[in-house]
């Protein structure tokens, strides 16, 4: 059992959120029950999080769990809604991924960190937790199972939308989150293999594992609402359900892809159609002083992998945790649906109380297959024309945006360089102080999407897009990452794919257009930045022949693996 919260359309555009809201929530729903005349202004009756004592084993925990269940049905909560977290601490690291892979395939999810399991925490900038937080432990990855809530629409994700899932959550209550993702282009008709996404999907898990550095802890979320005839006892009864089918006998999960064969591989576009796509890209964006002003435009790439075998996208997800350390890892799986996978460097923001962070990444190179090689590849990214003008014009985007929302805008650096295990990037990052709470949204809202999955101006890029690509983008390219209380995070959902048994893998790559950008060059690019998914599932030589395992060891994220270079 799920719950299910729907709303009526509203009308999108950063000028518009400032000004503009949604009616009052015109109809909602929990398992297809509905009411009328609901308002999700205000948050839940009740927010709790009740910790039980911490235990040796995945077997141990859930027997505590249940008896913590049993205990609170019989003494249930007198108010009308609400959201309780369970905790039952473990005193094992336990791999929320392996754990993720052991359970039977209900509604799912998965999100990883980057650098979280750094020895250092990582910069001041970015990871480092300020004082209201020394007390807890950082979440290294989190798995979840089954939905307490969901929130899905097929209308754009809007204020209201943001609203009611915040009122499921709570500063008191960190650890309560939803997690899910946001299409790149809700205009855009949708094609089949998204349907069951929606404009956007949010679950806060049912059941969770989460891993963090040195153990671990198994929740249970259950919320309730009278008003939507979602009542306590139907919360616990759908809890009982999903805890009746969780296993814990957890094995270390070295997820590897099972031996298949590619029947098939088809790109849309072909190369060709490519070659004539960009073109037609360069020819708006060198007329831009004469009507269009176009600087950039990202052209996206689907690549349908048909194999002999079904593809295990858990397997795959992990099979890419060796390239993964500075990623953002992420798995979502509604019920009856594909799964969307992803590995993306790429962070969109995040925020901390009024704190946000964000960064800027922009040009593409390989990784060389020595010291020596790879600093000549540098080399080239810092003189290269082309992908200098890509970078600012990322940067420059992002930092008005920011100027518009936040107080106190930082970028630090001015320019470095990114290295990742196959690629590397143009790099700044950027911090600054929001207003108000309300602000989040407005972060969200503008930032996406940036002009490093888009292109710049905003709306003439997407029209390119929308006109241009035969391919429906779904959630890639678009926020993939979670809501909390106290802090949020989303990535940019690229270097992903979606898998379905039967259907074989979607693999998604772009390539930022600017003046200079030649067709077969930026082809290249996507098949470099496909790769680390076709290598794992072609079975082709492994990453240790790619890069050398001596040079990955001199770029380790936790000994800050940005280069700093001046303009």
């Amino acid at each position: 059992m799920a719950v299910r919260l729907s709303y009526a359309p509203c009308p999108s555009g950063l000028t518009a959120l400032r000004t503009q809201r949604r009616p009052p929530c015109c109809s909602l729903a929990m398992n297809g029950s509905k009411a009328s005349g609901s308002d999700c202004k205000f948050p839940v009756d009740f927010c709790r999080t009740l910790t039980s004592p911490a235990v040796s084993s995945p077997e141990n925990a859930l027997l505590e769990m249940n008896k913590a269940i049993s205990e609170l049905e019989s003494n249930p909560p007198s108010q009308n809604s609400g959201i309780i977290r369970l905790e039952v601490p473990i005193q094992q690291e336990i791999q929320a991924i392996g754990w993720l892979h052991s359970q039977c395939l209900l509604s799912s999810c998965y999100f990883s960190s980057r650098n979280q399991r750094s020895s250092n925490g990582g910069s001041d900038l970015f990871y480092v937790n300020n004082e209201e937080f020394e007390s807890e432990k950082s979440i290294v990855s989190i798995a979840g199972i089954g939905s307490a809530v969901f929130f899905q629409q097929s209308s754009p994700f809007a204020f209201e939308d943001w609203r009611c899932i915040k009122r499921f959550l709570s500063k008191d209550c960190p650890f309560i989150r939803a997690y899910g993702a946001i299409r790149f282009d809700s205009m855009k008709d949708m094609s089949f293999e998204w349907r069951s996404f929606g404009s956007y999907y949010f679950v806060i898990p049912q059941v969770e594992l989460d891993e963090l550095q040195g153990s671990s802890m198994l929740a249970t979320n259950i919320a309730w609402d009278n008003t939507l005839r979602w009542p306590w006892g139907k919360a616990i009864d759908s809890l009982h359900k999903t805890m009746s089918k969780i296993s814990s006998n957890v094995t270390k999960f070295q997820g590897k892809v099972s031996r298949t064969n590619v029947l098939s591989k088809n790109h849309m576009p072909d190369k060709a159609s490519w070659n004539v796509a960009v073109r037609k890209a360069l020819k708006m964006i060198n007329e831009g002083s004469k009507g269009s002003g176009i600087l950039k435009v990202v052209l996206a790439r689907s690549s349908r992998i048909v194999t002999d075998a079904d593809i295990d996208p858990i397997a795959l997800l992990a099979s890419l945790q060796g390239e993964g350390e500075n990623a953002y890892q992420f798995f979502i799986r509604p019920h009856n649906s594909p799964a969307f996978i992803g590995n993306t460097p790429e962070q969109l923001f995040h925020r901390k109380n009024l704190t946000v962070f964000t960064e800027a990444i922009a040009g593409t190179r390989a990784r060389g297959k020595t010291v020596g090689e790879d600093l000549q590849i540098e080399h080239e990214l810092l003189l290269s024309s082309k992908d200098q003008l890509e970078f600012s014009i990322v940067r420059e985007s992002i930092t008005r945006k920011m100027e518009l929302i936040c107080d106190e805008v930082m970028i630090d650096p001015k320019k470095a360089i990114l290295k990742l295990p196959r690629v590397q990037h143009l790099y700044a990052r950027m911090s600054g102080q929001l207003r108000s709470a309300d602000d989040e949204f407005l972060v969200l809202s503008s930032f996406h999407p940036s002009p490093a999955v888009c292109g710049y101006p905003t709306e003439e890029a997407k029209n390119v897009i929308a006109t241009t690509e035969m391919f429906d983008r779904g959630m890639y390219a678009g926020p993939v990452g979670w809501f909390g209380g106290r802090e949020s995070e989303f990535a940019v959902g690229i270097r992903s794919a979606l898998i379905e048994k039967g259907l074989g893998a979607l693999i998604y790559a772009g390539a930022g257009i600017v003046k200079g950008a030649e067709p077969s060059s930026e082809w290249e690019e996507l098949e470099l930045k496909a790769s680390q998914f076709m290598k794992i599932i072609d079975h082709d030589r492994p990453l240790s022949n790619y890069v050398k395992s001596d040079l990955l060891d001199t770029v380790n994220w936790s000994r800050l693996d940005i280069i700093r270079a001046k303009e």
